[in-house]
């Protein structure tokens, strides 16, 4: 069975300590998604990234907002 790359919005951030401050965030499943290395379409400040479903962005970017997390952009990308 071949796999096939779904949108993905893909947050980059300027430093590792931001991207583990989303980490922590999520922990438990408070939030969607999970940390990938940064995708080689886009470049960021660090070489992480957190990944969801596009369906997803709009609950990740309130989360982001009302929780005060720092990050540098938010980026539509295919992934598999």
């Amino acid at each position: 069975m071949q796999r096939c790359k779904t949108p993905h919005a893909v947050v980059t951030f300027h430093s590792t300590a931001d991207a583990m401050a989303l980490q922590a965030a999520a922990a438990g499943g408070v939030l969607p998604g999970r940390v990938i290395p940064v995708p080689s379409e886009i470049s960021a400040g660090c070489g992480l990234a957190w990944s969801v479903p596009v369906e997803q962005r709009e609950t990740l970017e309130q989360a982001l907002k009302r929780r005060g997390l720092a990050f540098e952009a938010i980026t539509e990308v295919d992934l598999y």
